[in-house]
């Protein structure tokens, strides 16, 4: 009963415009802030498909290819000066080398077939095909592997093979279909025995293998065996000579820099793969930035409104204050009238600004997950503005405690 009096007593000059004031511009910042951050979770996963092996953040680099590399005048290996210069960018955390096979590789996979006495009716043969390859192999640590599926030693004759999913592509809707053989999935092909034949370059060496898919790359075209493989083959069939480095694999800050590119061409060299997604993804991170910052600026201004509003109402009541305190009622029961008005009117701003993502998440998300993107869920946009609500209401709460017991001073 107390309380109630306390309360109709205190919001006698309350003025709803400066408070709807305030929930409208805390409202406009927390829905700005809000969206911003949702469409970033929702549509980071077009530009950040991790492959399954390999980390996000890394680039691989060549040397362009031109007429005066067909001509011999042109070296496409990467000097020790090179690989300094490049470590020494500041948008480069650090450098590994693409690993060559020095010696001949021939796989082998049998294609299509049925058993005798199968629903087909008689047997047909299995087609056999086979070509020739290269491998590749980068260090350990530029891997993202998960369990022990990408290792091998010589214990172990299976080869495990990552390989670009764009070989694949071009099997199934080139190759396959002109030739008549069947279409593969990735399940399929990675269960698919492959026979591999490495020879010595003179030929007078000869290992027989097998191997499997164990992973496929939607950035690097190359087949990646184990480095230790590689090594290990190197030494048996290899011919000794140095085979160079001709790629290198980046770890990044940011693969969408825009200081990657220029610095690239300036000396003559390329991105290998997919080289617009980084930039958009780069893109995406500075519009959400800046989306998020205007937010912030709004919703900051909105708290310096309510502060205001609470000082100006607070001032015209400093009488009432000062006696109801004189008369022994506790500070926080005298506070207490404002600190609801406040905790209401932020809690309003924050579930109505939530309403707002909702809104127009549900306009823009059909078409994001027609382009490939997951979603990501509510769940960092949720507690952003339950937080900010919590901090807004908190910083109001100690401004009206202070303003109470200043009144109370006087």
């Amino acid at each position: 009963m107390t309380h109630d009096m306390i309360s109709r007593l205190l919001r006698k000059n309350t003025s709803p415009a400066r408070i709807a004031g305030f929930v409208i511009s805390n409202l406009v910042g927390l829905a700005i802030m809000g969206v911003g951050l949702q469409f970033w979770l929702d549509a980071r996963s077009l530009w950040n498909q991790k492959d399954s092996f390999l980390k996000s953040d890394y680039l691989a680099i060549n040397k362009i290819v031109d007429a005066s590399t067909m001509l011999g005048n042109a070296d496409q290996d990467f000097s020790a000066e090179d690989i300094g210069e490049l470590e020494a960018q500041p948008w480069v955390e650090k450098v590994g080398r693409f690993s060559k096979a020095d010696f001949r590789v021939y796989a082998s996979v049998a294609l299509g077939g049925s058993a005798p006495g199968d629903s087909t009716g008689d047997a047909t043969p299995a087609r056999n095909m086979s070509t020739a390859m290269f491998f590749e192999a980068v260090p350990a640590d530029f891997l993202d592997l998960k369990g022990s599926s990408f290792t091998w030693d010589s214990s172990n004759p299976d080869v495990p093979i990552i390989i670009s999913k764009d070989y694949l592509a071009l099997y199934n809707f080139g190759f396959a279909s002109s030739a008549g053989l069947p279409k593969l999935s990735e399940a399929m092909v990675s269960g698919l025995p492959l026979r591999l034949t490495l020879a010595s370059d003179d030929g007078s060496r000869r290992l027989q293998l097998y191997g499997h898919v164990a992973g496929y790359s939607n950035r690097f075209n190359t087949i990646l065996v184990p480095q230790e493989f590689l090594d290990e083959m190197n030494s048996r069939l290899g011919s000794g000579r140095s085979t160079g480095v001709s790629r290198l694999i980046v770890d990044v800050n940011s693969p969408g820099d825009a200081a990657i590119a220029p610095w690239l061409a300036s000396k003559g060299w390329e991105q290998a793969g997919d080289k617009e997604s980084g930039a958009a993804a780069y893109m995406l991170h500075v519009v959400s930035g800046i989306i998020i910052a205007i937010g912030s600026i709004i919703t900051l201004l909105s708290l310096a409104i309510l502060c205001l509003s609470m000082s100006l109402l607070m001032e015209k009541n400093r009488r009432k204050l000062h006696s109801l305190l004189m008369l022994g009622f506790p500070v926080k029961d005298v506070a207490r009238p404002y600190w609801h008005l406040t905790a209401i009117s932020a809690i309003t701003a924050g579930v109505l600004a939530l309403g707002c993502v909702l809104l127009l998440r549900n306009y823009y998300l059909a078409p994001l997950q027609s382009l490939g993107a997951e979603g990501d869920g509510l769940v960092w946009t949720i507690l952003m503005l339950t937080l900010l609500t919590l901090v807004i209401i908190f910083i109001n709460s100690r401004m009206i405690t202070r303003r109470v017991l200043k009144a109370w001073s006087k």
